[in-house]
C-alpha cells in the first residue's frame, strides 16, 4: 500500500532520523572509554543480537515500505517474531539512550533549518498571542514616553537627575537621549567622583548642568589641574564645582581671565581673590555686568570708598551681585532714616544682604520702645549685626527687652 502524499515527507524525516541514530549507536559502543555509554558494553550477547536484530527487522521495514514489495504474510511474521521475543530489560535501556539521541539529533536538526520569513502566514491563534511594545513616539513634550525603553534615562533618574527640569530646556531631551551611558556619561561620572563630588550631590549637580556630559574628558582634567596650580585644594575645588556647576563647563583662558578681573577691579591680592571666589565660585561663571554696575553703585551712588568696598566684598562677596534696586534701598533706609554713618555700614556689610522689611519692621519696634541707639559712642547701644542677623526670639530677648507677643501685637499696627 503507497503512502499518502502528505505523509511522505514525515516518513522520510523517520527514516533519516533512524539511519542516523543507528550509526551514531554504533560509534558510541565502538568507544569503550565514553562514561555515558559503558554498559552498553556489558550486555549479554544474546540482547545485542537481540537488539541488531530488531534493528535490521525495523530498516528492512522500511527498505520494503520503500519499495512497495512488502507482503502481509512478511508484516505478519515480523510481528510475530517480536512478539516472541519482547525487548529485555537493557534493550528498554537502549531505547531510552535512543529517546534522548532523538531529543538532541533533533534540536540539532533544527539548527540547521532556515529561519522563519516575516512573510509567512500564521494562524489567528498564534497572531493573538504575539505581544508588541507600543512604537516610540517621533516628538514628545516629555521624557516619560521614553524613560522605559532608556536605559540612560534610567540611569539619571537613578542618580536623582530631576528630568522634568530638564525636559523644559530646549535640546536636553534630544541630547539625553542620544547619549549612551556607559560609552558617554559613565566616565565623566567617575571623574566627578574623583574630585569629590559626592553621590546624593550628582543628580543636582546634572540637573544644572547636563552640558558637561557631551565635555572632552581631556578638557575637564585641563580646568581641575588649572586650579590647582592656582593653590586650590581638591577640598575647594569640589566645594566651588559643586555650588557653581558650569565652572568646569568654562575653558582655562576665561577662568584665568575672570580671576585677573577681580583681582585688579577690587585690588586684592592672590590670597584674598582665592578665598573670595571660594566663597561665591559664581562669580567665575555669571555675567560680569551686574558685578561692574554694582560696584559703580557703590562709588558713585551710595558713596563708598574704595578701600571700603575692599573690605564689605571679603566679608560678604554676594553683595557684588545682589540687585540694584536692593542696594540703593536698603543703603537709603540704613543710612536716612535710621541716622548709620559709613563707616559703621562698612563693618556691618551683612545689612545689605538682609530683608528691607525685616530691618523696617525692628528698627520701628526699638523706635516705639525707645531703645533705638545705634551709636556706639553712646550707652545701649545696638549693633547692626544683632538688628539682622539673630531670630526674633532673641531680638526681643536680648535686644529690645519685650516678649515675642508684644513684637507680634505690634506688627500688627504696622
Amino acid at each position: 500500500m503507497a503512502l499518502p502524499a502528505q505523509q511522505i515527507p514525515k516518513w522520510f524525516y523517520s527514516i533519516k532520523i533512524r539511519s542516523f541514530i543507528t550509526t551514531r549507536i554504533r560509534n558510541q559502543l565502538m568507544r569503550p572509554r565514553k562514561a555515558a555509554l559503558h554498559g552498553l558494553l556489558a550486555l549479554p550477547q544474546q540482547s545485542s543480537g537481540n537488539f541488531f536484530h530488531w534493528g535490521f527487522k525495523n530498516y528492512r521495514t522500511s527498505s520494503l515500505w520503500n519499495s512497495s514489495q512488502a507482503s502481509s504474510s512478511t508484516r505478519q511474521e515480523n510481528n510475530s517474531a517480536q512478539d516472541i521475543h519482547p525487548p529485555s530489560l537493557n534493550e528498554v535501556q537502549l531505547k531510552t539512550e535512543v529517546t534522548n539521541f532523538d531529543s538532541q539529533i533533533s534540536l540539532e536538526e533544527l539548527e540547521d533549518l532556515p529561519p522563519i520569513s516575516p512573510l509567512q502566514q500564521i494562524s489567528e491563534e498564534d497572531a493573538v498571542q504575539i505581544i508588541a511594545e507600543p512604537p516610540l513616539p517621533p516628538a514628545s513634550f516629555t521624557l516619560r514616553d521614553y524613560v522605559d525603553r532608556s536605559e540612560t534615562l534610567q540611569k539619571l533618574v537613578l542618580l536623582g537627575v530631576d528630568l522634568s527640569k530638564l525636559e523644559k530646556r530646549p535640546g536636553a531631551g534630544t541630547l539625553l537621549l542620544r547619549l549612551d551611558f556607559r560609552n558617554d556619561i559613565q566616565k565623566i561620572l567617575l571623574f566627578l567622583k574623583d574630585i569629590g563630588v559626592e553621590d546624593n550631590q550628582l543628580g543636582a549637580f546634572l540637573t544644572k548642568n547636563y552640558f558637561i556630559l557631551t565635555e572632552d574628558l581631556e578638557n575637564l582634567r585641563t580646568r581641575v589641574a588649572y586650579l590647582e596650580s592656582k593653590n586650590f585644594s581638591k577640598t575647594d575645588i569640589s566645594r566651588m564645582v559643586v555650588n557653581a556647576p558650569y565652572l568646569l563647563s568654562f575653558p582655562v583662558d576665561r577662568l584665568d581671565n575672570r580671576l585677573g578681573f577681580f583681582q585688579k577691579e577690587l585690588g586684592l591680592n592672590v590670597q584674598k581673590t582665592r578665598d573670595l571666589v571660594i566663597r561665591l565660585p559664581r562669580l567665575l561663571t555669571g555675567s560680569l555686568e551686574p558685578v561692574k554696575e554694582n560696584m559703580k553703585v557703590y562709588q558713585l551712588q551710595l558713596g563708598f570708598k574704595h578701600n571700603e568696598i575692599q573690605h564689605m566684598v571679603t566679608r560678604i562677596p554676594k553683595i557684588l551681585t545682589a540687585s540694584k534696586r536692593k542696594l540703593t534701598e536698603t543703603f537709603d533706609y540704613v543710612h536716612n532714616v535710621m541716622s548709620i554713618p559709613h563707616h559703621i555700614i562698612v563693618k556691618f556689610p551683612q545689612v545689605f544682604n538682609s530683608k528691607l522689611l525685616k530691618i523696617k519692621e525692628r528698627h520701628s519696634f526699638l523706635t516705639y520702645l525707645g531703645k533705638a541707639q545705634y551709636d556706639p559712642q553712646k550707652p545701649n547701644y545696638i549693633s547692626l549685626d544683632k538688628l539682622v542677623s539673630i531670630p526674633d526670639e532673641l531680638f526681643c530677648k536680648e535686644v529690645a527687652k519685650a516678649s515675642l507677643q508684644d513684637f507680634e501685637t505690634f506688627l500688627k499696627t504696622l
